[in-house]
């Protein structure tokens, strides 16, 4: 009989009851150091005191009106949005899902209403991941997310991961934009180097393509800038954004120019909860932490110190581990063993990592974890990489 929950998830056999900064309780009492914070969702921890504040003020006085009318904190939201990023416009969404779907909208529709509607195709990469959309997994193409759900949304040119040449070799009078991640998170940890991302500026600019960056995972001052692309030097013309936004809560955006977003006009997208008064409550709380650069260079400092404790734990494990990757504190452990076993030994041992692509365990804590958290998540690791070892 099928259950209740539809069992698309293999789901841990824990139940979290209660959080607090990098802590999680179960049911039974242990206490976990979460390293996965919902999957670099809880950028503020779990339980933060002022993103507490931000939702239960706002609950006591309203939830929700739909976007048929004017929402003060959405906003005051974009307001900080604009102000600390390229964008001149911001949609709200509830996901990153609902993101990566209006910026393909977007990207299509400039093309129309500039006259050339044949603009339609979007190059990706191999690894990507933009959600579980129609959209979404069409534009990532691999077999896993495809696998079916035919037919696909047609209109995605799939690409080697870091194959430049091939971008130039793939853009045709057809071509709109490209889309990628400058950290791909699913994929397993893989940054977009610097001159790629400043080449594929380049490219659009030639070309008179949009660039649509996807940092629904990287974003949010996840790799110690508010956003991953600035380490490049660059800006894109369209930005998905999701997770750490919302500190928990679900809320995402898609940021634009405005010229990129000039074809979105009255009655062309819509949401029902997307940009509601709760959502965009906490997301301005998150915004006051995140983009006040003090905050940042703590991100970059922990970022270091974990990073030397890790690489510390791949030379004391071999046979376990393999390199560490990534940037601020999207930290990812390539493994030589399986990836799995280093996560369900991170269990046994109450530590809480994740998965991901091409054998690697994902490092996203949450932002605000502390000198002690970082000692603590070596001596658990360690304890957890001993257990694979001996296994």
């Amino acid at each position: 009989m099928i259950p209740s929950v539809l069992p698309t998830y293999t789901r841990a056999p824990l139940h979290f009851v209660k959080g607090e900064g990098a802590w999680l309780t179960e049911a039974d009492g242990r206490r976990f150091l979460d390293l996965g914070a919902g999957i670099a969702v809880n950028a503020l921890g779990h339980a933060h005191p002022a993103l507490v504040k931000a939702l239960t003020d706002q609950a006591q006085n309203l939830w929700h009106v739909s976007n048929l009318y004017h929402i003060p904190q959405q906003q005051a939201l974009a307001d900080k949005l604009v102000e600390h990023t390229f964008a001149d416009t911001v949609f709200f969404t509830n996901s990153g899902t609902e993101a990566c779907e209006l910026a393909v909208k977007m990207a299509r529709k400039y093309f129309y209403d500039k006259g050339q509607p044949e603009r339609v195709e979007i190059i990706t990469f191999d690894g990507s991941f933009h959600g579980r959309s129609s959209a979404g997994i069409a534009a990532a193409g691999s077999e896993k997310m495809v696998k079916g759900f035919g037919p696909l949304l047609p209109g995605f040119v799939h690409l080697t991961f870091g194959d430049l040449d091939g971008v130039t070799n793939a853009i045709t009078d057809k071509t709109a934009a490209i889309l990628i991640e400058p950290v791909q998170g699913e994929g397993g940890i893989r940054p977009v180097p610097d001159a790629d991302l400043k080449a594929l500026r380049q490219i659009c600019d030639d070309h008179g393509l949009l660039l649509i960056l996807d940092e629904v995972q990287c974003g949010v001052g996840r790799t110690g800038r508010l956003f991953a692309h600035e380490w490049a030097g660059i800006t894109p013309d369209i930005m998905m954004v999701a997770k750490g936004i919302g500190g928990g809560f679900p809320l995402g955006a898609v940021l634009a120019t405005e010229e990129a977003a000039s074809g979105m006009t009255v009655g062309t997208h819509g949401s029902t909860y997307g940009g509601n008064p709760l959502g965009c409550a906490v997301g301005c709380a998150v915004m006051d932490h995140v983009a006040d650069p003090d905050f940042l260079a703590e991100v970059n400092r922990k970022a270091a110190l974990l990073r030397q404790r890790l690489e510390g734990l791949i030379a004391t494990h071999p046979n376990v581990f393999e390199e560490v990757r990534g940037s601020g504190l999207m930290l990812g452990l390539k493994c030589k063993a399986s990836n799995l076993d280093v996560v369900k030994a991170g269990f046994d041992n109450l530590v809480i990592t994740v998965p991901a692509a091409d054998n690697v365990v994902r490092l996203l804590p949450p932002l605000t974890l502390t000198e002690e958290d970082i000692a603590e998540a070596f001596t658990r690791l360690d304890a957890a990489a001993t257990q694979v070892d001996a296994a």
